[in-house]
């Protein structure tokens, strides 16, 4: 009766560290969630700020543009056509930072789903396995239930003896 005792609090252990895992990687799940839900975010942002980046780029390209054929007329123009030129090559380059942050972002997204994936597929399995150890733990309560029933009837009998 002792070891059934035993065995049954040791399902009931079993159980409760099942269930705080699966907490434990429930929490898990939610900070990857929003962690993804910054990226995406930050993915947002950065792809409007490229976008507006692109736009003065063009807008400089055509001012380049008018600048170089003024340029032909005096020395002043040559001067302000380099100064966008720079400009212009400081906002490509801009372009380009921005463009590879968002492939990295892109990757940390990537990564964070798959992470994601694998704590759900975690999460899952330990409520699986905390199923299954509470369904043995109902069966063991119940053969307890019984034996303990059958230990009484045979108790009463000795005792009617």
């Amino acid at each position: 009766m002792d070891q059934i005792k035993q065995r049954m609090n040791a399902l009931r252990l079993e159980a409760d560290e099942s269930s705080s895992k699966a907490e434990e990687y429930k929490a898990k799940v939610k900070t990857l969630e929003a962690e993804n839900t910054q990226k995406e975010q930050e993915i947002t942002s950065l792809t409007h700020k490229n976008q507006v980046l692109e736009g003065e780029i063009e807008k400089l390209e055509a001012s380049v543009k008018t600048y170089k054929e003024e340029a032909a007329g005096g020395a002043a123009s040559s001067t302000q056509a380099e100064s966008l030129q720079r400009k212009i090559q400081v906002l490509e380059e801009e372009a380009e930072e921005s463009d590879r942050t968002i492939r990295e972002l892109n990757e940390k997204l990537r990564q964070t789903d798959v992470k994601s994936g694998h704590y759900e597929r975690k999460v899952q399995a330990l409520e699986q396995a905390r199923d299954q150890w509470e369904t043995k733990y109902e069966e063991m309560a119940k053969k307890y239930a019984d034996t303990k029933k059958e230990l009484d009837e045979f108790a009463t009998e000795i005792g009617n003896i």
